[in-house]
């Protein structure tokens, strides 16, 4: 399959990027590691005019960086080179851990960090993890910039709360050595039917689950109670009853591992 006809543009800078969501509004789309993307233009689920494509950046970090205790991921930080980073190993491991569950090892050698989580894809890792651990997005257009905290970045299923004209320049998670996480997920590769990612928090731990509502949350406190708020849905790969019970045996043991680890 082929997508529709678009407009190609390929900006060297941050200011560029910013000018031409500006001219162009909702009918660009930007193109990083195009994991998600590249699939549903040539589906056709979408046929955006224009593809901004980030991967002739000047001067853009393909690592992330350690700044004031947290590590920062630019648009153009790989999923693979963050799982196999030195700075990951050390600060984040629990990073490390999830990225090992996403996807197959070609499409994290593209996919971007900032890429995935811009999706806001309830399904993925990462806009879980990046809850649980309360990281932020600094967020940039035409008009400036802003950092969004993740709990308020996540609108529903695939929609974030940026405004027209703004996209996400950086991904930041605070440094954190504990932690763990699982899946289950019928073929290794495939969307899991329920994830858990745990730190301990304070006394307790804390756990953000994948796939299991419309938006990752971060709860606290007894596992059953945490899982009492999901809200997983019915559909052709598991039931809502069955999604539970994954996440109270997933959660369970990853809270025990959290505790154990801190």
């Amino acid at each position: 399959m082929k997508p529709a006809p678009f407009a190609y543009h390929r900006p060297s800078t941050r200011e560029e990027v910013d000018g031409l969501l500006a001219e162009l509004g909702a009918d660009a789309k930007l193109l990083a590691g195009g994991q998600s993307l590249i699939p549903i233009l040539n589906m056709r689920l979408a046929a955006p005019a224009h593809i901004v494509d980030l991967n002739f950046l000047r001067d853009e970090p393909g690592q992330p960086v350690l700044e004031d205790g947290a590590l920062a991921f630019g648009p153009l930080v790989r999923l693979r080179a963050a799982e196999h980073s030195p700075l990951v190993a050390e600060r984040l491991p629990l990073l490390a851990e999830v990225l090992g569950h996403v996807a197959h090892p070609a499409i994290r050698s593209r996919g971007t960090l900032v890429g995935s989580i811009a999706h806001a894809d309830p399904a993925a890792e990462l806009p879980a993890l990046l809850v649980l651990l309360e990281g932020s997005a600094r967020v940039r257009g035409a008009g400036g910039a802003r950092t969004v905290p993740a709990v308020e970045l996540f609108a529903g299923h695939l929609e974030t709360t940026l405004e027209p004209g703004e996209w996400i320049e950086e991904i930041r998670l605070p440094a954190h050595r504990g932690g763990a996480f699982e899946e289950f997920a019928r073929r290794h590769g495939d969307y899991a039917l329920c994830g858990v990612a745990a730190i301990a928090d304070g006394g307790g731990v804390a756990l953000s689950f994948v796939g299991m509502g419309p938006v990752p949350l971060r709860l606290t406190g007894d596992v059953a109670d945490a899982v009492g708020r999901l809200e997983p849905e019915d559909d052709i790969h598991a039931s809502a009853a069955y999604r539970l019970h994954l996440a109270r045996r997933l959660g369970e043991r990853v809270a025990r591992r959290a505790l154990e680890a801190a």
